[in-house]
Formats: C-alpha cells, sequence, structure tokens
C-alpha cells in the first residue's frame, strides 16, 4: 500500500510540473504577442529645427542650445560667418511619455517661445501593431523686442503667432526614419499689409544612421501658402548627429537663421542656390529629475 501512495505521489507531482510549464508557456506567448513600441527613430525631439517624432521619457529635462552663425557667403572678411552668431537656449520636459513641455528663448527676434508636444499613437510591432506614430503639437510665440514705429497704437496681442502641428512618422529599419508635418502658422501682426496672417507648410523630416554613433539628418519645410516665395524660401538644414554619451551633439548647414517654428517657417530668406547658408550646432543633454515608481 505504501508503494503505491508513493507512486502515485509521484505522478501527481510530475502531472502538476507539467501543468505549470503549460502555463508558463502560455503566459511567455502572451507577453510576446503584445505590440511593442518602436523608440529612437530619431535621436532627439527635434530633426534640425523642427519637431521630431521622438519623446523625452518621463521625468526627464533635456536642456537644449541651438547656435547658429552668420551667412558662409560673407566670405572671409567675416570669417565666413563664424564673427556672427544666433542662438536659442531652452527647456523641454517630460510630463508623460508621451506628453512633452518645453520653453525657450532666441536672440533672432528677442522672442520666447513654448510648445506642447502629445503622442496619441505610437507605431509598434507585433500583431496588432500601428504602422506609424501620431504626434500633434501646438506652440507659441512672443517677441519681446522694442516696437519699430512707436507713434502708433500697439497691442500686446500683435507681439504673439502661434503654430499648430501634426507629425505622421515611421522607423523603417534600424538606419532609415522619416516623417511628414503639415504645419499651420498664424501671425497676430505681418510686416507688410500684403502680407497674409496664415502660413500653410509642409514639413519633411530624415534620419539614415551611419555609424553606431553618427547619422545623417535632414530637415525641410515647403512653404505651400502665405508668404511671397520671392522674398522668402523654402527652410533647408542639412547635418550630423554625434552620440557622445549623456548627450546629443549636431553639426548643421541651414539657410535659416531663425530657431523656432514662426521664425524658420515665415521668416526664412537664405538662398542656398547663393550660399547664403549658415553653420551651426544643436547640443541636447538630458538629466533625469524624476524616476518613475515601479
Amino acid at each position: 500500500m505504501q508503494k503505491f501512495l508513493f507512486a502515485l505521489l509521484l505522478v501527481t507531482a510530475s502531472q502538476i510540473g507539467y501543468a505549470q510549464d503549460e502555463l508558463l508557456s502560455l503566459v511567455d506567448k502572451d507577453e510576446t504577442t503584445k505590440p511593442e513600441r518602436v523608440t529612437n527613430a530619431f535621436k532627439s525631439s527635434r530633426v534640425i529645427n523642427g519637431h521630431s517624432m521622438e519623446f523625452l521619457g518621463k521625468g526627464v529635462l533635456d536642456f537644449r542650445i541651438l547656435h547658429r552663425f552668420g551667412d558662409v557667403s560673407t566670405g572671409i572678411s567675416n570669417l565666413f560667418g563664424l564673427d556672427q552668431a544666433s542662438m536659442r537656449i531652452g527647456l523641454d520636459y517630460g510630463l508623460l511619455n508621451n506628453l512633452t513641455i518645453g520653453f525657450g528663448r532666441s536672440n533672432v527676434g528677442k522672442e520666447l517661445d513654448g510648445f506642447i508636444k502629445f503622442c496619441p499613437v505610437w507605431q509598434t510591432t507585433g500583431p496588432g501593431s500601428f504602422p506609424f506614430s501620431i504626434v500633434l503639437v501646438s506652440g507659441v510665440t512672443l517677441t519681446t523686442q522694442p516696437w519699430a514705429d512707436t507713434t502708433r497704437k500697439n497691442y500686446f496681442s500683435s507681439r504673439m503667432a502661434f503654430y499648430n502641428e501634426l507629425i505622421l512618422g515611421r522607423k523603417f529599419s534600424e538606419r532609415f526614419s522619416l516623417q511628414l508635418s503639415p504645419v499651420f502658422v498664424h501671425r497676430n501682426l505681418v510686416e507688410q499689409a500684403s502680407e497674409e496672417n496664415d502660413v500653410y507648410a509642409l514639413g519633411i523630416g530624415a534620419r539614415f544612421k551611419l555609424t553606431k554613433r553618427i547619422a545623417f539628418v535632414a530637415d525641410y519645410h515647403y512653404i505651400a501658402k502665405g508668404l511671397d516665395k520671392d522674398i522668402y524660401k523654402d527652410p533647408l538644414s542639412v547635418g550630423f548627429d554625434i552620440e557622445t554619451g549623456g548627450h546629443v551633439f549636431q553639426l548643421h548647414f541651414s539657410n535659416a537663421t531663425g530657431m523656432n517654428e514662426k521664425a524658420f517657417i515665415t521668416n526664412t530668406t537664405g538662398d542656398w542656390g547663393k550660399g547664403e547658408v549658415r553653420f551651426g550646432f544643436n547640443l541636447s543633454r538630458v538629466f533625469t529629475v524624476a524616476r518613475s515608481r515601479r
């Protein structure tokens, strides 16, 4: 009888172990079939000028310095533009993994700017995946420079401009990412009566990874409506992202001087064909200031 009970216990234990293995295999299988979010389409929350489809993590602070020299076409007397400088200093913060706010100040036009950026849909892989990311951006700019004409009645609201942007982006492979971004800019005050307050543009941003730490990036905005194309040009920037530990260092050339959406979309006059481009760099340094609780 004792031998029978002992044999029965062995069989029961083996069946329980087998059942546990089956349950664990089902759990593992269920976990591997969940859609996974695609990351690192771009190495920064900006391509060069415009926003990228990337986000900061929750509780991450990004200190950004955007620096642009003068026109290369000014020649050796101006050290090919290096004697001049335009810059923007900004702070971006991840409130959530898909929600970022930012604030900055540019010496071009002495402008303050702020934005909010939200991703309702991520690009994912696996069963039930979605093929691209959808990002919404809304921002405001405020010029603080003195009025050019103090004899007329000037309103505070005339200092302001607004923009709204939709980004549709996809990481096609570990090397290549591409995004399209229709942008609407509204200026409360324009310089000439013949100019329109509303400007429409279509942005294109791309990244191609060359090595483990270096990637080629390009940022172009086609001005579809609202500006005189004989005066204003489409902003085009090309450059290289260089990852160096805790920050991304970017070297680039651009025909735009301004470094917020209102500035580079509506105020670019440099012509690439005439060599009216500027050498510059962007520096991004991130800090984790609030760790997520688990």
